[in-house]
């Protein structure tokens, strides 16, 4: 049997959505049977905060969260992406991309493309054009290197999922189909992308079994092409509904989760216990 895991961002503190699905992810890996792993997606470390970090672990046991094995930090791990890259730059499968977000926001796409897929501006440039981008990205007053993208073979690809489907539950998972394009490996900043490492760290931890909120559901069906690219086992997926504030709003860190969070929880008087109990109450 493989694992489960939870993997947070240490950008912000963890919001009462956060952790819930923490324990969805931990009740769902403990009730099939699986370990469970922790995983800290710190690869952009403009954003992200080792102390933070650590608050946020710290939030996580006290919910009573175990996890087997040590932390993986996605900052330690640039080697393995650099793997990865290479493996799949043997098999023709990764170009560089000169593209800023505006040109991609602007550039003509194909009917019914999704929002924001990539229209594959770079993808089949001569040498000497490729040549000219790097010197344009040279010269300019913000320089940056050029992105590395996926030379994607399919246009879609399919994943099994237990949540998000109409009529999907957990134990019987239903089939997912969803776009694929040349998303990014690694950014024009450096950072690796986190589609990329996602996948590199699932295969690493042994984790088989994804359980994360809805929003991440469109990214599924690329992180499972990857992985089949780089000849991963695919996981199975749970992607669970998002909690929302008393205006309707989804909770989302960058703005605090509307101050809830565990701290702010407990500084109003409740407990450990009555938290994870009212968190647990919402799953049902």
């Amino acid at each position: 049997m493989g694992a489960g895991r939870f993997a947070p961002t240490p950008s912000g503190d963890l919001h009462l959505g956060n952790l819930r699905t923490a324990l969805l992810a931990y009740n769902a890996a403990r009730s099939t049977g699986r370990s469970f792993r922790m995983r800290v997606e710190d690869l952009d470390q403009q954003r992200c905060s080792a102390e933070v970090a650590e608050r946020q672990l710290v939030d996580l046991a006290a919910l009573g969260i175990e996890w087997e094995g040590e932390t993986l930090w996605q900052s330690q791990r640039h080697a393995a992406y650099q793997a990865a890259v290479d493996q799949l730059a043997a098999q023709g499968l990764v170009y560089e991309c000169y593209c800023s977000r505006r040109e991609i926001l602007e550039a003509p796409r194909a009917p019914h493309s999704p929002p924001g897929s990539y229209p594959g501006t770079c993808r089949d440039l001569t040498e000497g054009q490729r040549a000219a981008k790097r010197a344009q990205l040279a010269a300019s007053d913000n320089f940056r290197q050029p992105a590395l993208r996926l030379r994607a073979q399919v246009s879609e690809w399919t994943v099994w999922e237990e949540c998000a489907v109409d009529g999907a539950r957990p134990g019987h998972p239903q089939p997912y189909t969803g776009v694929v394009d040349d998303v990014v490996l690694r950014r024009g900043d450096g950072v690796w992308a986190y589609n990329l490492a996602v996948v590199v760290d699932d295969a690493a931890q042994g984790v088989d079994q994804v359980v994360r909120g809805v929003d991440l559901l469109s990214s599924a069906p690329r992180q499972a092409y990857l992985a089949h690219l780089l000849g991963v086992e695919p996981v199975i997926y749970r992607h669970v509904p998002l909690m929302q504030d008393a205006h309707g709003e989804r909770l989302a860190k960058r703005a605090g989760g509307g101050g809830m969070t565990l701290r702010t929880e407990m500084a109003r008087g409740k407990s450990v216990d009555e938290v994870r109990e009212w968190l647990l109450s919402t799953m049902k």
